[in-house]
């Protein structure tokens, strides 16, 4: 992988982690309209070293509440007995099931999930589902029912159902903030608290992910000096451009919905349809 590629995975990962547009569809189209060799779900998972590092420095305020909190309910001898102490209970609960899928289906994941057509079937289920979202927060906001505001009101429920649709996300095309935005948006909560435990949510399973992949696929990704500047390239250009995305949807998500990015997808889903439509017609009949 040159230097060029690695610097454009990195933009598109830090730009499409945190946007509910799927960050691991844009690592598999990208290098496919441009001709390059598919990075592999193992350099995926690794760069997102770089957007867990800027997950961390953009909420660094709400990490630091959580450990506050956490370590005053330990230091009183009730681990449950703060709303912090909770949440991170809640964020632990939230990431078994992508911890469990993703061993259960690792190989899936790897192959046969990364093909374009399932990637454009998933970016279409996913789409249909912020939607939906969309809809019935509409419907809620028409009858003077305002979602939940701030993270102590995130419950139980909440935490399983998104970690559910979390584990959604390994398969390409469906967005990991987007399925689980949606699915806190479907449960009660307001769009910018859904986003917040979302990002927080994800940061168990994307270090777990990114270690486990770095240390099972160090031969493949770091065989050469040049596969080890390629990735850390791409993971450093993820980590900054994911900053600023980050930053910028939490603020978008107070005032607006997740309309452009459903019409966004639905764009790129029939333009998928269309270049799949136009590779079939063009291989030649046996």
């Amino acid at each position: 992988m040159s230097t060029l590629e690695a610097i454009v995975l990195g933009i598109v990962q830090g730009l499409t982690e945190f946007l509910p547009v799927s960050s691991t569809a844009h690592l598999r189209i990208v290098p496919a309209l441009f001709g390059w060799d598919d990075p592999g779900a193992a350099y995926s998972a690794v760069i997102q070293c770089g957007t867990l590092a800027a997950v961390i420095v953009a909420l660094r305020r709400d990490l630091a509440d959580l450990a506050r909190g956490s370590l005053a309910a330990l230091r009183a001898g009730r681990p449950l007995g703060t709303p912090e102490a909770r949440l991170v209970a809640l964020i632990m609960v939230g990431t078994v099931p992508i911890v469990a899928a993703g061993f259960a289906f690792k190989h899936l994941i790897r192959g046969e999930a990364r093909r374009m057509e399932v990637v454009t079937g998933a970016l279409l289920a996913a789409t249909a589902l912020m939607a939906l979202a969309e809809l019935v927060t509409w419907t809620r906001a028409r009858r003077g029912a305002a979602g939940r505001d701030g993270l102590d009101t995130v419950r139980p429920r909440d935490g399983l159902a998104m970690g559910l649709a979390q584990a959604l996300a390994l398969v390409p095309g469906t967005s990991r903030s987007g399925v689980t935005i949606s699915t806190g948006m479907l449960a009660g909560l307001d769009r910018r608290t859904a986003a917040r435990f979302s990002f927080l949510l994800s940061l168990p399973a994307v270090a777990a992910a990114a270690l486990l992949e770095a240390w099972q696929q160090r031969h493949e990704i770091l065989g050469t000096p040049a596969d080890a500047m390629a990735l850390t390239v791409g993971t450093l250009t993820a980590a900054v451009v994911g900053y600023v995305s980050i930053r910028w949807l939490l603020r978008m998500l107070t005032g607006h919905t997740l309309w452009p990015f459903i019409v966004y997808r639905l764009g790129l889903a029939v333009l998928l349809v269309w270049w799949l439509a136009t590779r079939v017609a063009v291989v030649p009949a046996v």
